[in-house]
């Protein structure tokens, strides 16, 4: 038997193996283009923190502008988000994804031509409008399309290409901004959002055409395959309970919306800020920066395998995440005790953020544990929301530091106390009792 023939549940006499059929023909209709869309996304969240290294001082940008700049991108996403993934339930996916695209790579467009401080902040207020629902609608797309057996390995997959677009962020900036400067009469920090923002448009174009919103109106399947889909989900709904009402009442939602903004404090404060780190260690040329940037992605890329193989094997999620996130704590602490030395600020660096990105996927198979199937757009939202709180708050107070010291190391000081808090959330609020896959056995 295949990975896939051993996971996917029987559907009536529907053959385990035509089963495993039907769901490799979905992956491989949909997953590529949603794979690329979310390296594309993560891109236009952080191409401007290379672009930062030259454009500060084209448009007299200072590190506090630069980090309430950084941060209300999430203010404006927050805003949007729970409605967006609410609304689509309403329209439909396809035309909820590919409208999020569209706009998100038009923003990015015209952020190329910003000429101040004041309109750099709007446009990063307008890009988060723009994208928010992207990341909760495609989880909760995912759950139209694979039964829980398969989800987690799936959405696993999708969150590590936002990690191989860190890989490939640093030294796409780096190329673009050394090789093209004057492009088009462009400086060199405005031809990368050009050129980083014009593929979600393209792409996002594509996808109304590609995507299908519910397996019961894919031409690609055939009515068996429709119908065996079918039954697997309906089994699924059938034995869920309650509603978004009801979820809002739960605890644990809270918690994990602590313990998301925690993490996402760590994973992003590294993406917005680790170019400005990397130049402090010593390091000017734009092309090593983008090659040393990519070093806790890859790092990351390796936790995310091992964390997510031995947190299966051992059924075991809280604490690989509670501990996970303290070695990034860790990491990130001793940080000011390597200035001057930039060999261990990188290892030290590496580390840290590599555990910090490494959290992601493993939280996100916690909530989907206390959470169902009634109840899974708007709690998803909910607890991504309060985690994107993160992006506002770490980010202006990081800048606010930067500014006010000079010093980006007591910045990381703070991220490591804020990644402790969330690591004792997480294990004392979320019992392992209360998670369904622990009382399912699986």
């Amino acid at each position: 038997m295949t990975p896939i023939e051993q996971s996917v549940p029987l559907a009536g006499a529907i053959p385990c193996t035509d089963l495993a059929s039907t769901y490799r023909r979905i992956i491989w209709r949909l997953m590529p283009f949603l794979l690329i869309a979310f390296i594309i996304n993560a891109i236009d969240r952080i191409n401007i923190s290379f672009a930062k290294l030259r454009m500060a001082e084209d448009i007299v940008l200072s590190d506090a502008a630069y980090g309430i700049g950084a941060g209300i991108f999430y203010f404006g996403y927050i805003l949007f988000e729970v409605p967006s993934n609410l609304y689509m339930q309403r329209v439909g996916a396809r035309a909820t994804l590919t409208r999020i695209m569209v706009l998100w790579g038009a923003v990015t467009v015209a952020t190329a031509f910003v000429t101040t401080a004041n309109q750099l902040i709007a446009a990063r207020f307008l890009l988060g409008m723009a994208e928010a629902g992207f990341f909760p609608g495609v989880i909760l797309y995912l759950t139209y399309w694979f039964p829980a057996a398969l989800r987690g390995r799936i959405t696993a997959a999708f969150m590590m290409s936002g990690v191989i677009a860190g890989v490939i962020c640093g030294p796409l900036a780096g190329v673009i901004m050394s090789h093209l400067h004057g492009w088009l009469g462009l400086h060199d920090w405005q031809v990368l959002f050009v050129l980083t923002g014009v593929p979600a448009i393209v792409l996002g174009i594509f996808g109304w055409f590609w995507l299908t919103d519910k397996p019961a109106q894919a031409a690609w399947l055939s009515p068996e395959q429709k119908q065996a889909l079918a039954a697997v989900l309906a089994t699924e709904r059938d034995k869920s309970h309650g509603g978004f009402a009801q979820v809002l009442r739960d605890p644990r939602l809270y918690v994990a919306g602590l313990a998301y903004f925690c993490i996402y404090s760590g994973s992003i404060t590294v993406s917005y800020w680790m170019p400005t780190l990397i130049r402090d260690f010593g390091l000017d040329d734009l092309t090593t920066i983008g090659t040393v940037a990519t070093l806790p992605y890859l790092g990351a890329l390796a936790g995310m395998y091992l964390l997510g193989r031995s947190s299966d094997r051992h059924l075991e999620r809280r604490w690989h995440l509670g501990l996970t996130m303290l070695v990034s704590a860790c990491s990130f602490a001793l940080l000011g005790f390597t200035q001057g030395h930039a060999v261990l600020s990188i290892t030290l660096m590496t580390l840290g953020a590599a555990a910090a990105l490494s959290s992601m996927p493993l939280f996100w198979t916690i909530p989907p544990a206390f959470l169902n199937a009634a109840s899974a757009a708007g709690g998803i939202a909910v607890i991504s929301s309060l985690g994107h709180l993160a992006g506002v708050v770490s980010q202006t107070a990081v800048g606010a530091i930067k500014t006010a010291t000079g010093n980006l190391y007591l910045a990381f000081d703070l991220i490591a106390a804020v990644l402790v808090l969330g690591a004792l959330a997480l294990l004392i609020g979320i019992p392992a009792h209360s998670l369904n896959e622990r009382r399912n056995g699986r």
